[in-house]
């Protein structure tokens, strides 16, 4: 973790992948979906590093649904690689959160996206403020305050 200038923390969670063939075409290369799963775990473990449990939020009877997702592919990851995935929340406002997430093979950025995933209500799916706890957590590891 690292200090901002506004004296809130950022906060980047790294977690490790490895490629198994499930996660190639036929050519052994990682199928371009698959980054999305790859990069699904790292926010799941974002959100774990930081206290909540994110199954547990159903409970809640919210969700955190993925809203929109802005993804570059710079090179390919093939069969057998050891990857990376780092995670960084760059926004929090009171019903959505915005990620900035790449994929690593060592040192070569593979690729990276800015996701955004928005807080719902589980029954209606209609748009909700994030629970208090969570926000100001996500809140206190944001890269660009707002």
């Amino acid at each position: 973790m690292t200090a901002s200038d506004s004296g809130r923390q950022a906060h980047t969670a790294r977690f490790p992948v490895r490629v198994y063939i499930e996660d190639t075409d036929a050519g052994g290369i990682v199928y371009y979906v698959n980054y999305l799963k790859f990069m699904e775990r790292g926010r799941t473990e974002l959100v774990r590093s930081l206290g909540f449990d994110k199954p547990a939020l159903p409970q809640d009877d919210i969700q955190l649904v993925v809203h929109s997702a802005q993804v570059n592919y710079r090179k390919p990851a093939r069969l057998d690689d050891c990857l990376e995935v780092s995670t960084a929340i760059a926004k929090v406002s009171r019903a959505s959160l915005l990620f900035v997430q790449q994929v690593w093979r060592d040192a070569e950025l593979l690729c990276e996206a800015s996701i955004k995933v928005a807080c719902v209500d589980s029954e209606s799916l209609k748009p909700m403020a994030l629970p208090l706890t969570l926000f100001t957590a996500l809140t206190r590891f944001t890269h660009n305050p707002c």
